[in-house]
């Protein structure tokens, strides 16, 4: 009989995370021997975790606030994105050696894919920036983006923004409008209820965007925000934030497992998650 294998998440807090649904959701359907488990690791203990990984043997971790900063610097390794970003939310074994990774951007960039979504040759345009921001402009620069427009109310953020991808520029309000697709990267309207939003609630100008665009919101608690809601009115193509969720927990799976999972599994389990956390 195999050992059962043992993939944790670390964070804090974790209590309100759905890694622990939809990864287990994916070992179950994939029929792997697999546990998954969270953690809730104190802020500066981020390098005693990676600690207890060597000395526990757990096959994988996944890593989210406070901790990706200094997994970068605890890991004996660093895939490209995580190197540029220093930044890590996945930690997976390559021989005796730690490999750290960041899979929020190239799953940004596969939720777009798979809702019909290609960003290479487009123009975009990525409120905030952020942890999330920063991922998503490094991935979408590096998916061949044509040029990207850093929205952020602080220029100099912006700016430190911008160096991660040679087609990025701090951009204006104006530069959403003109976008093909339209990031909100920010937390802005997370936990408020659609119905009740105000404009405080909203990243931008709803009326900014038009039909000819997509318009992504990272928010995915409520899943389907007023700024979609808004953007769906104006004709938009809208992805909620879901999708990245799933997707980059789905490339943790692949450093992890050698595989892709079921997605659609982990959509569904997450979902019906959120649904539970809603009433």
């Amino acid at each position: 009989m195999s050992e059962r294998r043992v993939a944790a998440l670390i964070g804090s807090p974790v209590g309100h995370s759905l890694s622990p649904t939809i990864h287990q959701a994916a070992f179950d359907a994939a029929g792997v021997d697999w546990t998954y488990v969270a953690f809730d690791v104190a802020p500066g203990r981020a390098v005693d975790a990676i600690a207890a990984m060597r000395v526990l043997g757990l096959a994988g971790l996944s890593v989210t606030m406070p901790h990706k900063h200094d997994v970068a610097a605890a890991v004996d390794r660093l895939e490209p994105a995580a190197d540029v970003l220093r930044s890590v939310n996945t930690v997976s074994w390559d021989g005796d050696e730690l490999m750290g990774s960041s899979t929020d951007g190239a799953g940004f960039v596969a939720s777009l894919a798979d809702g019909g979504v290609d960003v290479s040759g487009t123009a975009i345009a990525v409120i905030g920036a952020g942890g999330a921001a920063r991922s998503v402009i490094d991935a979408i620069g590096r998916a061949g983006a044509a040029s990207i427009r850093v929205v952020n109310r602080t220029v100099e953020r912006a700016d430190s923004a911008c160096a991660l991808a040679a087609v990025a520029e701090v951009g204006t309000s104006d530069d959403i409008g003109d976008a093909d697709i339209v990031v909100n990267a920010t937390s802005v309207g997370m936990g408020v209820d659609p119905a009740s939003a105000s404009v405080d609630d909203l990243p931008c100008d709803p009326s900014l965007l038009h039909a000819t665009q997509v318009v992504v919101d990272l928010v995915y608690h409520p899943l389907r925000t007023a700024w979609l809601r808004h953007a769906e009115e104006a004709g938009g193509h809208t992805i909620d934030g879901l999708g990245m969720l799933i997707h980059q927990a789905a490339l943790q799976q692949q450093a992890w497992l050698g595989r892709l999972p079921d997605v659609g599994v982990m959509r569904r389990a997450a979902e019906v998650a959120l649904a539970a956390q809603e009433r």
